[in-house]
């Protein structure tokens, strides 16, 4: 029985802090301590890069101080180069999931893709902000949020290209404010209008290279959060990081991400307390929950809902495959409501049992199927709404959905490696590989799997068609849903 238990502690841990680990790795781990664990998981490995998921270069990019004198049908290439672009860059972070040695990377790259939600045509605009969640997504907060806050990508989206002493638009600061660290009601309408002055000035050239544009900036003196001074950019994000309703509030998202969409206070508090005395270290963040005992309690695993990007990776890392056409997973990404790049709104993905209703969920069943036996994919997307934005960013939202429609009704042509898959369990008997089977999928202690079913509709003509068969009705369960 305390065999079981620390086999569930260990998938646990792989599903929270990547996509799930195959049964040779699990085993792997259950000689070694939970320090030497959580420390890898942390570190990845010492020596290998992350792998990139650019696609473009700038020196690709046409350039964009011309596009009011180009013809419609110049501008119209542009777009589709935009368009096909963030499909390609889609496919590509996809892929630097499935295939990374550093997981929990990029678990946490997606968390803060969701947390620092934007949303721009610019093909170059979302590599760069990709570019820094990924490169900080374990590193410092203070340089992540500095880092986003100064992307083309962000300035753009919230309009503080526009923001000028003469004219201050708030809608940067405001969302630095209630989105990226303190959260709505820890700040007033005048701490709003006075930081927006202080990020006059802020932009971006056509390169796509942040600028202070010093004869745009407001030098005056500002009164902000109980402090006055000729403050700038850089010092509001000082001062909200100063605050520590903003170690809070980041602490509260990423418990509700990775431990519990139940809050608990009291862990909440002692973690937040924790973060901002390390000066914002996320990655000593995660390793204060990673070794938790209360991590691991019952009440915590198998409570989540995966959400659709980590459900389809997960699957394509137990299982190796490649699709004929790998844009195919945009469409998979949109009908289970989670399409990269796109979020539904600035405030991102709410998560949680947001992610199921009625058709999604009868959709994320047949996932597996869908994939693993080539099955046409005859479930028709929600389109997607042009709230976040208007103009370009409206009709590259057109676009996609004209994309995603034409894919309704094709055949799902993925070629299948198993051997790995199936070569790890090798060394399991032949009348324990439905309970191991059932046992490295699913966060069940007491596994309510009904082992005669799955004899019942198992291909038994070989242990291969075994494994395969017993594989995919586990990953078709409502079990499988949750991490």
């Amino acid at each position: 029985m305390a065999e079981v238990a620390r086999k569930i502690e260990l998938q646990h841990l792989a599903w929270r802090a990547g996509f799930g680990e195959t049964l040779p790795v699990i085993s792997d781990w259950e000689s070694r301590r939970r320090k030497e664990i959580v420390n890898k998981v942390l570190i990845g490995p010492t020596k290998k890069p992350a792998a990139s998921v650019d696609v473009v270069a700038e020196t690709d990019l046409p350039d964009y101080r011309k596009l009011k004198t180009m013809t419609p049908e110049e501008r119209k290439n542009v777009q589709k180069m935009n368009t096909e672009g963030i499909k390609d860059l889609n496919v590509s972070w996809v892929n630097a999931m499935i295939s990374s040695e550093h997981p929990l990377r990029e678990k946490m790259s997606l968390f803060w893709h969701g947390h620092f939600a934007c949303r721009t045509q610019n093909v170059l605009f979302n590599q760069q902000l990709l570019s820094v969640i990924r490169n900080n997504a374990l590193g410092s907060f203070r340089h992540l949020l500095s880092g986003v806050s100064k992307s083309p990508a962000m300035l753009q989206f919230l309009n503080n290209q526009q923001n000028r002493k003469q004219h201050p638009n708030e809608n940067f600061a405001r969302e630095v404010m209630e989105l990226f660290t303190m959260g709505r009601g820890n700040y007033s309408e005048t701490d709003v209008k006075e930081a927006a002055r202080a990020f006059t000035g802020w932009g971006f050239d056509e390169a796509g290279a942040f600028v202070f544009r010093d004869k745009q900036h407001d030098d005056g003196v500002k009164s902000l959060l109980g402090k006055q001074g000729n403050f700038d950019g850089d010092a509001v994000i000082e001062i909200l990081l100063e605050q520590k309703q903003t170690a809070r509030f980041i602490t509260a998202k990423i418990y509700k991400y990775f431990v519990s969409d139940i809050p608990d206070e009291a862990k909440i508090n002692a973690l937040s307390d924790k973060f901002y005395h390390s000066g914002y270290d996320i990655k000593s963040l995660m390793r204060e929950i990673f070794m938790a005992d209360w991590f691991y309690d019952s009440s915590i695993v198998g409570n989540r809902i995966k959400p659709p990007v980590e459900l389809l990776v997960g699957i394509r890392r137990t299982i190796p495959m490649s699709f004929e056409k790998e844009e195919t997973m945009l469409l998979f990404q949109r009908v289970l409501g989670q399409l990269l790049f796109y979020p539904p709104n600035v405030a991102g993905w709410p998560g949680g049992r947001s992610w199921i209703d009625s058709s999604s969920l009868m959709f994320r069943l047949r996932v597996p199927q869908v994939i693993l036996y080539s099955q046409a994919f005859n479930v028709m997307p929600k389109e997607l709404t042009p709230e976040m934005g208007e103009g370009s960013n409206y009709k590259m939202t057109l676009q996609i959905n004209d994309f995603l429609k034409r894919q309704f009704a094709k055949k799902v042509n993925a070629t299948i490696d198993w051997n790995p898959y199936i070569k790890g369990f090798s060394e399991v008997p032949r009348e324990n590989l439905a309970n191991e089977i059932a046992g490295i999928l699913l966060q069940q202690s007491n596994n309510n799997i009904n082992r005669q079913l799955l004899e019942k509709y198992a291909d038994s003509s070989t242990r291969e068609n075994y494994i395969k068969t017993v594989t995919i009705d586990v990953m078709s369960t409502p079990e499988y849903q949750l991490s």
